[in-house]
């Protein structure tokens, strides 16, 4: 058994092996689906929605003191040392402007598509005490978010929820011209039709139970607005870059997840057309899935350093 999983960022907390006994210790129920696998590993069927949920619950409990953690089983459930990995790789990328990995709540970031789960708000306030505003298009996600911050009182004041009206847009109806973010992050949609997120969801599960299932599992199940969009990534990435043009003097660094190698030469094409000052591509490997972090802004790097205190 490997002692440390060296893929995920060194900041990460969950890069060691989970201890379950621990674990258990946060959340009883989880006992019931954890077993040892034939490589002498004590690990839980990845492929079980219940299982996998459970887990998440333990992990934010244990790691970030997040009570009473819960999603509908309709929601994408989210692997949390993978999202922990964005946020941390977010945390880099103001210290190159900052010198250093700016806490506290003058930090300010804004999630496009926070879900029902709320994950990165969480993550994110809890590693490094920044102020997040997470939003959704979803008003059943915003509601279970909500929730969740319910039972979690002292994060009331340092992260917020807006509903996003329109789904023609991602920043518009958000950004207030008061508004300044220090960086805005998202998970953006994968597929480009329901019909291509079932037959990758079918994909997934077959994967991890190594049989061919009849349909999708439920832990790779999700809203549509999770899963898909027209056009999927590259065109939700798209909407994304040009709005935030409009916004560009309110975000010092916009940032997004792209699952797709091959979608990265027309976005950075389309980063130098609105004339994004700098572009970065960073790499995120988390065990057999390779994503990256796209970034961009508007700001001239001799106006970043004053951005915190602002």
């Amino acid at each position: 058994m490997s002692t440390e999983k060296s893929s995920l960022h060194t900041r990460n907390l969950h890069r060691n092996p989970y201890d379950f006994d621990q674990l258990i210790s946060c959340v009883p129920e989880l006992k019931h689906y954890v077993f040892v696998n034939a490589y002498q590993t004590v690990t839980i069927n990845f492929s079980i929605p219940k299982a996998v949920k459970l887990l998440n619950k333990a992990l934010l409990l244990h790691f970030y003191d997040i009570k009473g953690w819960d999603i509908p089983d309709t929601n994408l459930c989210p692997p949390i040392p993978g999202r922990a990995d964005y946020v941390h790789y977010i945390a880099d990328l103001l210290a190159e402007d900052f010198n250093e990995v700016p806490t506290g709540n003058a930090v300010k970031g804004l999630d496009i598509g926070t879900g029902a789960n709320l994950v990165y708000p969480l993550i994110s306030h809890r590693s490094y005490g920044w102020t997040m505003l997470g939003t959704d298009i979803n008003q059943d996600s915003l509601k279970n978010a909500q929730n969740i911050l319910d039972q979690n009182e002292d994060l009331s004041s340092v992260i917020q929820l807006k509903s996003q009206p329109d789904a023609d847009h991602i920043f518009k109806n958000i950004i207030n011209p008061e508004d300044r973010f220090t960086f805005t992050m998202c998970n953006p949609p994968f597929h480009d039709s329901e019909e291509s997120a079932i037959k990758g969801n079918i994909r997934k599960t077959k994967n991890l139970k190594k049989s061919k299932p009849k349909q999708p599992l439920l832990n790779f199940g999700g809203q549509q607005s999770e899963l898909w969009c027209e056009g999927g990534e590259l065109a939700f990435i798209t909407k994304m870059i040009n709005e935030s043009a409009l916004f560009s003097s309110q975000v010092l660094w916009f940032t997004c997840l792209v699952s797709k190698k091959e979608n990265l030469n027309k976005l950075t094409h389309l980063l130098k057309k609105v004339k994004a000052i700098e572009i970065k591509t960073i790499d995120m490997a988390q065990g057999q899935k390779i994503s990256r972090m796209l970034a961009w802004t508007f700001i001239p790097q001799q106006n970043r350093k004053g951005w915190k205190t602002k």
